[in-house]
């Protein structure tokens, strides 16, 4: 009983680490101390332990030797591969999610399309904008490629947060307009050679470095 407890506790436990490192709260290089982590939550360190190492997986913290665990820190070749895994897991999803989509599904995507042109926040943008994802593939019946493309928009909510922390400039996501009304006229292969376009398209924005200079910030921006 108490091993469940305790694996149940460390899911918790990364969900909470994994939403403060996407929304920025814990920098990129912070060290994530096991001993302050384990008093906040209550637990013992084998539950923080397994919780750093999904974290690990999830590409969101790194271990060092002798340095303990850190905070991922990404540069623009992780955020193209992350996109291109994004495009081809995505379309996969979707061409077996296709046949499932009902008209009520539809309308839920096209919901979500109208949240995000709404949205008047980075956060909840990207809200929408999964929420659109995960609406057109969810009927894939692929869990655990489910799985792995919801870790995929984590880390792309993570580059969009850093690069857009302030001054959120409101987007109109004409792709999501075009995949929604491709998939309406049953035409699946245009649908997911959009959306394998719309994935893969890497915002740049000029950001402060916080010594005075200025550095390029990149996002994928779908």
């Amino acid at each position: 009983m108490s091993t469940k407890i305790e694996d149940t506790l460390a899911v918790r436990i990364s969900k909470v680490l994994a939403e403060r490192i996407i929304a920025g709260e814990i920098p990129a290089g912070a060290k994530l101390r096991q001993d302050h982590i384990a008093a906040e939550f209550g637990a013992s360190h084998v539950p923080v332990r397994e919780a750093f190492r999904r974290l690990e997986a999830q590409g969101l913290a790194a271990s060092e030797p002798r340095r303990g665990v850190r905070v991922a820190s990404f540069q623009l070749s992780q955020v193209k591969e992350v996109a291109e895994m994004r495009a081809a897991l995505e379309v996969l999803a979707l061409r077996h999610s296709a046949p499932h989509l009902t008209p009520t599904l539809l309308n839920a995507a096209e919901e979500a399309i109208r949240a995000g042109d709404l949205s008047k926040d980075v956060r909840s943008w990207e809200e929408a904008n999964r929420l659109f994802h995960r609406t057109i593939l969810s009927p894939c019946g692929m869990p655990r490629l489910l799985a792995t493309i919801d870790d995929l928009h984590a880390a792309s909510a993570r580059f969009l947060f850093a690069a857009w922390q302030s001054n959120w400039e409101t987007q109109t996501d004409h792709d999501h307009t075009a995949i929604l009304a491709a998939l309406r006229q049953g035409n699946v292969e245009t649908a997911c050679s959009i959306l394998s376009r719309h994935v893969q398209w890497i915002g740049q924005r000029p950001m402060s470095a916080g010594n005075g200079t200025v550095r390029n910030a990149f996002a994928i921006i779908g």
